[in-house]
């Protein structure tokens, strides 16, 4: 066991499961010589070959499109995306084609590939590059959609989603990439998908989170320190949704707070709020609570942190739902 940060970790499970499947191959752009933007591909190149690490052209559509076709003949691509806002030119192939092909072939076809990405904010980058729009892809049906909050998270999660026999979206946090190192086993080990963490128990109010907006609920928690006994659920998967550890938790303490860096309306915390209203309505003892984004596009560096949800933002919200206001 070795402590490993993100970018270390995800080249990790990448790695083992290069050696363990034959049919895993890797596309993006700068994936291969300079072993990707972020160096999460560095030295697979030289191990592997360039027929399993390819390095392709500026073009996101072709490159999904592509690894939808590799996809129904029996391979597994992991394509790199280099930042979450270049998805969108190749959202036609996710919408149209990669998310159907299961129902559109009646079974007989599948689209096993696993989309990889940057994504969020934190980090000052340009536009485009720091935005969380995670719903985007939770709305389509027939798309999973995966978010770690932690290096050995990455590892595991990556790993059941390039076993996954459906077409996987996995976004990694850029804040997180190099900002933590924990253990994580040398071994390969998956976390199945679809299953969300109780990081820590507690009665009296739920907090949900996932990302990297999960280290700052922690950071927000401990300065409430003893005060109240806070649940902490980390999602770790977008979609398929793990209503059942929510609904359960909300019943036990009766209050709820959700945390998300993507704006506020239409978002993954709005469904969560649908299902609590729909499964655990008479057992809140306050509304639940939203700590979000705003509905604007990520501002330029100067603001950026102002539009990320805070420390600050989050008691606020706890201190709320406590008060039953």
């Amino acid at each position: 066991m070795a402590k490993l940060n993100m970018v270390q970790a995800i080249n990790q499970a990448l790695r083992l499961e290069m050696k363990r499947n034959d049919n895993i191959i890797l596309l993006g752009e700068d994936v291969g010589v300079d072993g990707g933007v972020f160096r999460v591909t560095d030295g697979l190149l030289q191990e592997f070959g360039d027929q399993r690490v390819i390095d392709t052209p500026l073009a996101e559509s072709v490159l999904i499109g592509a690894s939808l076709g590799l996809g129904m003949y029996g391979f597994r691509p992991v394509v790199e995306i280099q930042f979450s806002g270049f998805i969108y030119p190749g959202f036609n192939q996710l919408i149209s084609h990669v998310a159907r092909l299961r129902n559109r072939t009646r079974g007989s076809l599948s689209c096993p590939i696993v989309v990889r990405s940057p994504y969020g904010g934190g980090i000052r980058a340009l536009e485009h590059h720091s935005e969380s729009m995670e719903a985007l892809f939770a709305h389509i049906p027939g798309l999973k959609v995966v978010i770690p909050s932690s290096p050995s998270q990455a590892k595991g999660l990556l790993t059941s989603s390039m076993r996954d026999p459906d077409p996987v979206i996995f976004l990694e946090p850029l804040r997180l990439y190099r900002a933590i190192k924990e253990d994580v086993p040398d071994e390969d080990f998956a976390i199945p998908l679809g299953k969300a963490k109780i990081v820590q128990s507690g009665k009296d109010v739920t907090v949900i989170s996932y990302g990297a907006m999960l280290w700052v609920t922690q950071k927000a928690i401990a300065q409430i320190g003893y005060k109240y006994g806070v649940e902490l659920i980390d999602l770790q998967t977008i979609k398929p949704l793990d209503v059942e550890t929510i609904i359960a938790s909300v019943k036990k303490t009766g209050r709820c707070v959700i945390v998300h860096e993507a704006p506020r309306s239409f978002g993954v915390g709005a469904e969560i709020v649908s299902q609590i209203n729909e499964k655990a309505l008479y057992d809140l003892h306050a509304p639940v609570e939203r700590v979000a984004g705003f509905d604007t596009i990520v501002p330029y560096y100067k603001n950026e942190l102002k539009y990320i949800p805070s420390e600050e933002r989050i008691i606020a919200a706890i201190e709320k739902v406590m008060e039953g206001i």
